[in-house]
């Protein structure tokens, strides 16, 4: 849902209010949790809006989760008292929402943990970054706020290596290249993301050919930014989609049997509690070499 704003000066939290006849706890909980956004950006419960602010509204919101502990086996890479790194698989939706309260990645961090942070709020407890349903690898998880809240700003200061590799359709050229453009809301559908000057964020992917195959190319992606879908949205537009992408791959090319051809393979950052350097990798599964051999 979007809303137009026609009015200046006016707290979101009372607008909204008034508009959708919702609680002010719910609406700040949903801002809170990037469930409300204004012009596609983050913003409190205290901004005060603008005229002609676009007030997007992710209609897949839900106060009445509650999330179950399930005993879901995780691969887990590793775990101290204070954080872990799991490896997760294709087709594992990182968090419960409407229409899929089970079988999350989050449901097995329950079971598995007693404590979990709070920053996010209930619904997604311990987690500091997302990868998509379909994208495989490796994802930090924190135990506190405080290892959170630090991790958090690990990656906001873009000094968290996180390296994917990615099996795309057609020949890249070059051996390596840079990504630099901006991602936003598609404007045709809100659903999607794009690469427009309009209310977006810088986002940038830096790129490398590993391996040229019969009409695709084996990739390493490295982000500088973590923009949603980013690494689906660049490559879609250098007209290399990602193999297998439900939302920004070719239709009806696509092999049914894997998710997106994405890996997130490699993450590296500063233990906020030790102060020393750690880095972890993780190989991809069978099923994406299984695809990329039928390409050579």
């Amino acid at each position: 849902m979007e809303i137009v704003v026609e009015m200046n000066d006016i707290r979101i939290d009372k607008y909204l209010m008034e508009k959708l006849d919702y609680s002010r706890s719910k609406i700040q909980k949903m801002i809170d949790d990037e469930y409300i956004l204004v012009n596609d950006k983050k913003v409190k419960s205290s901004y005060s809006l603008k005229k002609n602010d676009v007030i997007y509204i992710d209609n897949d919101y839900s106060d009445e989760i509650d999330i179950i502990p399930e005993n879901i086996p995780l691969d887990i890479v590793y775990e101290d008292d204070y954080l872990l790194v799991v490896n997760k698989p294709s087709g594992m939706v990182v968090h419960p929402a409407p229409g899929n309260y089970h079988n999350t990645l989050v449901n097995a961090l329950m079971y598995h943990c007693n404590n979990l942070s709070g920053v996010n709020g209930k619904v997604r407890p311990g987690i500091v970054h997302r990868i998509d349903a379909d994208t495989s690898g490796l994802l930090l998880v924190a135990k506190n706020d405080e290892v959170h809240n630090a991790l958090a700003e690990q990656i906001s200061k873009k000094t968290v290596k996180r390296e994917y590799i990615a099996l795309v359709h057609g020949i890249i050229n070059e051996d390596s290249a840079t990504i630099d453009a901006p991602i936003g809301r598609d404007k045709y559908n809100r659903k999607k993301m794009a690469v427009t000057p309009e209310n977006s964020k810088d986002a940038v992917t830096h790129l490398y050919v590993l391996e040229r195959l019969n009409n695709a190319t084996l990739i390493k992606c490295v982000l500088e930014t973590g923009r949603t879908h980013q690494i689906r949205v660049h490559l879609n537009y250098i007209n290399h989609p990602i193999v297998n992408d439900p939302v920004y791959g070719i239709k009806h090319q696509e092999n049914k049997k894997f998710g997106q051809m994405l890996h997130a393979k490699t993450i590296g950052f500063i233990h906020p509690i030790t102060n020393k350097y750690m880095e972890f990798s993780s190989e991809v599964p069978k099923e994406f070499t299984d695809i990329v051999n039928m390409y050579r």
